[in-house]
C-alpha cells in the first residue's frame, strides 16, 4: 500500500552525512596543499609504530679500469634518517540541532572547507618551517643557514632583501654545486615576493608565466617557471624570528612527509549539548633528508 508523499528521507532527515564531509574535506585539503605535494611522501597508513627508518646511503663514484687488474669497489656504510609520527592535528565543531535547523545546506560546505584548508595549512607549514635548518642551519627561528633574498650570497642576520634575479642565479649555483639533481626542483615564495617578482619585466614574460595550456599553472599554487624551476605562491612561507619571510629553493629530497592517518572525519551526536559533533583529523611526520638539497632566501613580509 503506497503511503503518498511526505517521506522522510536523507536529504530531509540528515544534515551530517559522513560520507560528504569526508569526501568535501579530502578534496579541499588536497586542494590547497602546496609544499606537501612537492616533497618526497611516503605512505604509512595502516601501518603500526611511531617512527619510520629511512636508509640514507652515500654517491659513489666511477673509477677508471686499467688492463688486467681488478674493478675499483666503492664502500659505503650508509646512515639512516627517523622519522616520528608525531604530528596529530584536528579540526573539530559542534553544531547545535537549532543551527542545523535554521541553516542553510551550504553551511556544511563551509565548514568542510575550512576543516581541509586548516589541515592543509598545518601540514604545509610544519615543511617549510624545515627551511630553518637547511644549509647547516641549526633549526631555530633566526634560519643561520639562509642568505638574503637581494643577493643569494650575503649570509642572512636578520636583514632580508627582496628577491632578485642574481640571487636566484646564485641559489641555483649552489644547488648545482651541491650535485643536487635538476629534476624535481621547486621554488616556493610568499605572496610578497610574488609582488615582487611581477614588477621585474623578465619575470612576466612567457618564458616565466607560460602559455596557456601548457602545464605551468595545473598544480596547486603554481605560477610560472624561472630558469626550469617551477614557482609556487604559499602564505604558509615560514617567518624568520624577526618578521621576515622565506622563500625555500630545493629539491624534492630535502624533506619527507610521512602520512600514517590520512584526512578522517567523524561524526557524533552528543545529546549532552544537543548537536552534532564534527572532527576531521590527520597523522604524520616530517624531517629533512638531505641538508644541502635547500635554501633559504629572506625577503621583507
Amino acid at each position: 500500500m503506497a503511503l503518498g508523499s511526505g517521506h522522510q528521507t536523507i536529504t530531509t532527515a540528515a544534515k551530517f552525512i559522513p560520507e560528504i564531509w569526508s569526501d568535501e574535506v579530502v578534496a579541499t585539503y588536497k586542494k590547497n596543499l602546496v609544499a606537501a605535494n612537492l616533497i618526497k611522501k611516503m605512505n604509512f597508513k595502516g601501518k603500526k609504530g611511531d617512527a619510520v627508518h629511512i636508509p640514507k646511503p652515500g654517491r659513489g663514484s666511477a673509477n677508471a679500469k686499467a688492463a688486467n687488474t681488478q674493478v675499483t669497489l666503492n664502500t659505503d656504510t650508509a646512515t639512516e634518517v627517523i622519522v616520528n609520527i608525531d604530528q596529530h592535528w584536528e579540526f573539530s565543531i559542534l553544531i547545535e540541532d537549532i543551527v542545523a535547523a535554521q541553516s542553510l545546506a551550504s553551511m556544511r560546505q563551509f565548514y568542510t572547507d575550512d576543516a581541509g584548508y586548516a589541515l592543509a595549512r598545518k601540514v604545509d607549514s610544519l615543511l617549510l618551517e624545515l627551511g630553518r635548518g637547511t644549509n647547516g642551519g641549526d633549526g631555530t627561528n633566526s634560519y643561520t643557514g639562509a642568505y638574503s633574498g637581494a643577493d643569494g650570497t650575503t649570509a642572512y642576520t636578520g636583514t632580508a632583501g627582496a628577491l632578485t634575479d642574481a640571487a636566484i642565479r646564485r641559489t641555483i649555483q649552489r644547488l648545482d654545486d651541491a650535485d643536487t639533481p635538476m629534476d624535481g626542483r621547486f621554488l616556493i615564495v610568499p605572496p610578497s615576493t610574488r609582488n615582487t617578482l611581477m614588477a621585474i619585466a623578465r619575470f612576466t614574460e612567457q618564458a616565466f608565466v607560460g602559455e596557456a595550456g601548457n602545464g605551468n599553472t595545473i598544480r596547486s599554487g603554481e605560477v610560472g617557471n624561472v630558469y626550469g624551476v617551477p614557482v609556487f605562491v604559499s602564505s604558509n612561507a615560514d617567518a624568520a624570528s624577526d618578521g621576515d619571510r622565506i622563500c625555500l629553493l630545493g629539491h624534492k629530497d630535502f624533506a619527507v612527509l610521512v602520512e600514517q592517518m590520512g584526512v578522517r572525519t567523524q561524526t557524533q551526536y552528543k545529546q549532552e549539548y544537543l548537536g552534532d559533533l564534527f572532527t576531521a583529523d590527520t597523522l604524520f611526520g616530517v624531517k629533512e633528508l638531505r641538508d644541502g638539497s635547500a635554501i633559504a632566501l629572506a625577503v621583507p613580509a
